[in-house]
């Protein structure tokens, strides 16, 4: 067999230790099987991950064409987190997937992998596992799903929840039809069918250039998905041949580009916290201020929920990712070079918009500046962030009175109560719910507007938070706060009454009340410890170690790469 493969150190020899493993795999494989690259498929697929259920047959996509390549594919189940079912939050277990996935890529005998991802955390866990074990691999993202419709109109998952739940809550829809659109609601196979973290991710992941170009966006339902999954499977034989890494090609370049595409899709809010945590397993330099210096420029060009109003079955229709590229080529770094050797900027000529309505050339976008903004003052010294595309105009430049909820229990017991002092001008402020303090950092940030002024047509106010929101969700929301509560940062010495400042175009947002008042305050007990206080388990460990927002809130102990070796024998 090959010496140069990573899975000869498993195969080669006479010696026992070789005999067993080879002996153990003869279960239908080709007699040669050890001659050829072993493509590890990590396949995220499970029953309770809806939107990743479908994997299964992408696998058996990938798998022929791993074979017809001359390669070995080797299915290999990871661990699956579904963003609608787990609780508290399915990013209390992005890094612990991370990290499972990392150590059983490097303790088998694979010579590369493909990488099986759809919803939310599952293809972010993926690419941090990826770049810390340093096999070639590639991603296949499961796709969106078709869009459900209801009473005529299209339903945009997540965004039309949030939206028609409001309408609950203002006596403005009554709580049967709600019901009844639930089952209209998921059509089939895939994702969320809106521009939210499960699409963005996917999209970011091409423009990072670990996706074979122009399948990022493809509809699950789609017989493309399959044809392009067996395009992967093939190419990941061809990756192993070049001993192409994610660390040889990977660097700032790449992830300058992943930010110009977040902002021209009007992506999720989450991708910055996943962007992040795969940069520090790169030892690329990427900080918050990257998002704001490379993204606050570059214009919206998708008309998307919860940006716009199309959906990515309409995305797709309309010419697709590369059409967005392509728009904003000048923006992009022509050096980053993709998983195919070749610049991401010399593989956009073909693209074209087919659906102006849809995708806005460049010369009449629907925003002129459509990055994240990264905000900083007395009230997150660290950082936080706001989606100016999915918020309100008149709401940018705010200033109002604190109303303030300690966990999302308080928030929900009060919100509603027709005494809560607030008005539409108050500022809600929801704490306990960072990286540690719920911990895994849920998404909550959009959180519900008071039912009082819901019935008076209040749609939107400011709201601040250490937590997420859903890359489906809307508003005026400052999230990511860090240093979080429970880490000791200012906004744990938040009051009701407190003046606060929100100021966008400035790039601030602070706490109106002088140091010296600050000095004397202190955090309740339960807003510094957090939520839940676990003596065993993951929690615990998360808690211990994990990160802040502001720099991806992955575990201090798994920032950076170990590489593929394993020295020692198991028998």
């Amino acid at each position: 067999m090959s010496s140069s493969l990573r899975s000869a150190r498993w195969y080669a020899g006479d010696g026992r230790n070789a005999y067993i493993h080879r002996a153990w795999m003869r279960r239908g494989l080709p007699a040669d099987f050890v001659d050829r690259p072993q493509i590890a498929i990590a396949n995220t697929a499970s029953d309770l991950t809806p939107c990743n259920a479908h994997l299964a047959g992408v696998a058996q996509a990938v798998k022929n064409g791993v074979y017809e390549a001359g390669g070995i594919p080797l299915e290999m189940p990871v661990v699956s987190l579904g963003e609608t079912q787990v609780r508290p939050t399915a990013m209390l277990w992005r890094n612990m997937a991370a990290m499972a996935t990392e150590e059983m890529l490097r303790a088998n005998p694979v010579d590369g992998a493909v990488l099986l991802g759809g919803c939310d955390k599952t293809i972010p866990a993926l690419l941090m596992a990826a770049a810390s074990v340093d096999l070639p691999a590639l991603v296949v993202p499961g796709g969106p799903m078709a869009t459900g419709h209801f009473r005529g109109v299209p339903l945009g998952c997540g965004t039309d929840v949030w939206r028609l739940s409001e309408e609950v809550r203002a006596g403005r829809l009554g709580a049967e039809e709600f019901r009844r659109s639930e089952s209209s609601l998921i059509r089939g196979p895939g994702h969320c069918n809106t521009m939210g973290t499960a699409s963005t991710m996917a999209l970011v992941a091409e423009a990072l250039g670990v996706v074979l170009p122009g399948l990022a966006g493809t509809p699950a339902a789609d017989a493309g998905l399959l044809q392009a999954a067996h395009e992967s499977g093939r190419f990941a034989v061809e990756l192993v041949a070049k001993g192409r890494t994610p660390s040889s090609f990977l660097g700032k370049g790449n992830f300058h580009n992943a930010i110009v595409a977040l902002a021209a899709v009007g992506g999720s809010t989450n991708a910055v916290v996943h962007l992040l945590a795969i940069a520090g397993r790169l030892g690329i330099d990427l900080t918050l201020g990257d998002f704001d210096r490379v993204g606050a420029d570059v214009p919206l060009l998708v008309n998307l929920q919860p940006a716009g109003e199309f959906l990515m079955d309409d995305f797709h229709r309309a010419g697709g990712f590369p059409a967005v590229l392509r728009e904003v080529r000048d923006l992009l770094d022509p050096a980053a070079l993709t998983i195919t050797g070749r610049p991401l900027l010399e593989q956009l000529e073909d693209a074209q918009i087919r659906d102006p309505q849809v995708i806005t050339p460049r010369a009449t976008p629907l925003q002129p500046h459509a990055g994240i903004a990264v905000l900083r003052g007395s009230l997150a010294p660290d950082g936080a962030i706001v989606k100016p595309v999915a918020a309100s105009p008149h709401l940018l430049r705010h200033r109002g009175r604190a109303v303030v909820f300690s966990s999302t229990e308080d928030l929900r017991a009060r919100i509603d109560d027709p005494d809560l002092p607030v008005d539409e001008d108050s500022v809600l402020v929801l704490r306990g719910c960072g990286p540690m303090g719920y911990p895994g950092m849920p998404e909550v940030s959009n959180m519900p507007l008071p039912r009082k002024l819901l019935q008076r047509g209040v749609r939107d106010m400011v709201r601040i938070c250490d937590g997420r929101m859903s890359g489906t969700a809307y508003g005026t929301v400052v999230l990511h706060v860090a240093p979080e509560a429970a880490a000791g940062g200012p906004l744990a010495l938040v009051r009701d009454g407190d003046w606060i400042a929100l100021d966008v175009a400035a790039r601030t947002v602070d706490l109106e009340v002088p140091a010296g008042e600050l000095a004397t305050r202190t955090a309740d007990e339960a807003t510094v410890r957090g939520y839940a206080n676990p003596r065993r388990g993951w929690e615990r460990l998360y808690i211990d170690h994990v990160l802040q927002a502001n720099v991806g809130a992955d575990l201090d102990f798994l920032v950076g790469s170990s590489g593929a070796d394993v020295s020692r024998e198991s028998h």
